[in-house]
């Protein structure tokens, strides 16, 4: 299970779950180009915590805003098959202000707010096991920084889905 976001151009985007679904069912190869270009980007399992890293730790006082449509925020498109989770889209000015919100954060704010309820438990004592989960968000939260920035250069919209 993972969380996967894609840049879309605006014209080709699709108000169809059925488009949108086949939108992610190339093969491993195309994503890793579009990876690497910086037109997709995905995220583990844990999409959930990388949303609050954005959204803020427990109990969520941030505003709604760019910050709240990093990982899960959008328009939801739903699946005939209601078991199915449903797309996200954001359009392409939704993305260009995540991208701003993305390029103006402290990391290292996010981080200090949130990292009581992102770290393992008891990991505070443990300054290795900190420093890697601390690395992981950090590389993630480039990773997604990098996607929406080139998302707005291009002026494209996104859509996203918890592949299952």
């Amino acid at each position: 299970m993972y969380f996967h976001l894609r840049a879309v151009p605006p014209p080709a985007l699709r108000n169809s779950a059925n488009w949108l679904r086949r939108l992610f069912e190339d093969d491993w190869e195309r994503v890793r180009l579009r990876l690497d270009r910086h037109r997709e980007e995905m995220l583990d399992r844990h999409y959930l915590d990388h949303d609050l890293l954005y959204t803020g730790a427990p109990p969520y006082d941030t505003v709604d805003g760019p910050g709240t449509d990093v990982v899960l925020g959008g328009r939801a498109v739903y699946h005939a098959d209601p078991t199915q989770p449903p797309f996200l889209l954001l359009t392409a000015q939704e993305a260009d202000q995540v991208a701003e919100y993305l390029a103006s954060a402290d990391f290292t704010y996010l981080w200090d707010v949130s990292r009581h309820v992102l770290l393992p438990e008891k990991a505070e004592a443990d300054t290795e096991t900190e420093a890697q989960t601390r690395a992981a968000f950090e590389s993630a939260h480039q990773d997604l920084t990098a996607f929406y920035a080139q998302t707005a250069r291009d002026g494209d919209a996104v859509v996203k889905w918890l592949v299952l």
